[in-house]
């Protein structure tokens, strides 16, 4: 009698679906979307010197680097849920703290909040890949950058809007986010993840799984694709705002330009019936190359800042269709027996190219103007073009072709059209 009483959903957790895995990280972009702009302005604001700025984002970059591949070690000694709701938790702190403006907090906050989004990012991946079937990656994918397009396209102009206004208002939204991210996160009762068992030995070096990625060529491949992705979102959050401050446009178009370039994202079920129409390789080139070419324009001396701002907005629509096809070859390629480890691995891409993308530019300005980063930056895309060529014309073709036949059981939310770096793609 006293069983009939409790309610089945309390009784028996129900299977987490893609749509709820698409408003965890709608609740992450609200979050991350209100700040992204505001940063680096205050970190410009505080430092007063792009190569300081970049010095800055470049050693944040190796402690992230570090925490994040040692989470899989960290969780045979603290359950994954409990490393999810600390990095949640760690990322309110960190927006708080930056509410103080000095050089000191502002730094602590940012180093906070990035080591918090890749703590809980490696703990997202590993339950995606423990609770979504292969064939409806493609579809998580698109419906995770759907939901997230709020956030992405109103937090970045919001964020330098608000700031202006009241320093703390985008502080104090990223951590109520933050907190509802947690409140989310709980209500999916996510646990620790599926194919948990009792450990009987104690756990190996934490970076031995190092070898059997290595071992892996389609793994490391689709690794380069999302640090080099990474590297464009980089340039184009980090160093277009300080370049419009340096050549006399607002300090607000940094924010206003991401937030229009966000707005792809509500594009995102037409790229992937492109990518399903084509092929994951055909998508993959298309978006490595025109952000290639656009990028290098931007950078190239033609005295029109505004121009270079164009440029780079249009480039970003290309990076957008990274975000969703470029995770693919990756994630695809990941055996169900190493989820954990290699979400560790795959999520050490933001932190790379967190700390090549600053590190490239701290020695491009050295020796040329801000515009040379969007060279740099081009470059980049250009040699992920290459690499691309060699990826198989039908990877992941019969996955995504039979993705809207395929459903999860009973989850009348998988109709909606369908991780995504770091997004999961972003910086």
């Amino acid at each position: 009698m006293h069983d009939r009483r409790i309610p089945e959903w309390l009784r028996h957790a129900p299977t987490p679906s893609v749509r709820g895995f698409a408003l965890l990280a709608g609740t992450e972009a609200i979050a991350r979307g209100i700040l992204i702009s505001v940063f680096p302005l205050v970190m410009y604001n505080a430092l007063q010197d792009a190569v300081v700025v970049s010095e800055v984002y470049f050693t944040i970059g190796l402690v992230s680097l570090v925490v994040g591949l040692l989470i899989p070690y960290l969780i045979h000694f603290i359950p994954r849920r409990w490393v999810y709701a600390i990095g949640t938790l760690m990322f309110s702190a960190g927006a708080l703290l930056a509410t103080a403006q000095t050089p000191n907090t502002v730094i602590a906050g940012l180093a906070l909040t990035t080591v918090a989004t890749v703590t809980t990012f490696v703990c997202f991946n590993a339950y995606v890949l423990d609770y979504v079937a292969k064939v409806e990656l493609g579809q998580l994918e698109t419906s995770r950058l759907l939901y997230s397009g709020l956030g992405w396209t109103i937090g970045p102009a919001l964020g330098v809007y608000l700031y202006k206004w009241w320093a703390f208002a985008p502080f104090g939204i990223a951590a109520v986010a933050s907190i509802v991210m947690l409140l989310t996160f709980l209500t999916m009762r996510l646990g620790n993840g599926k194919l948990i068992t009792k450990r009987t030995r104690p756990p190996t070096n934490p970076f031995a799984f190092f070898s059997r990625f290595f071992a892996q060529p389609r793994l490391i491949t689709g690794w380069l694709f999302a640090v080099i992705r990474s590297c464009g979102w980089w340039v184009y959050v980090v160093y277009l705002p300080i370049y419009a401050v340096q050549n006399g446009l607002s300090e607000q178009l940094g924010g206003v330009a991401l937030s229009i370039s966000n707005a792809a994202l509500f594009l995102a079920p037409l790229m992937l019936r492109f990518m399903k129409r084509k092929s994951v390789r055909t998508a993959v080139r298309t978006g490595f190359a025109m952000s290639a070419l656009l990028f290098v324009m931007a950078g190239l001396p033609h005295g029109v800042p505004l121009l270079a701002v164009v440029c780079l907005m249009a480039g970003s629509f290309f990076l957008i269709l990274l975000d969703v096809s470029a995770g693919l070859p990756f994630l695809l390629a990941v055996k169900p027996s190493e989820r954990t480890e290699m979400s560790a691995i795959y999520s050490s891409f933001r932190d790379v190219s967190g700390i090549l993308t600053p590190g490239v530019a701290w020695l491009v300005l050295l020796v040329a103007p801000i515009s040379g980063v969007f060279i740099a930056g081009g470059a980049g895309l250009f040699f992920a073009w290459g690499l691309a060529s060699k990826l198989h014309p039908r990877l992941g073709h019969s996955r995504i072709v039979i993705e809207g036949t395929s459903r999860l059981p009973n989850t009348p939310e998988n109709h909606v059209a369908p991780q995504s770096e770091m997004a999961a793609g972003r910086a």
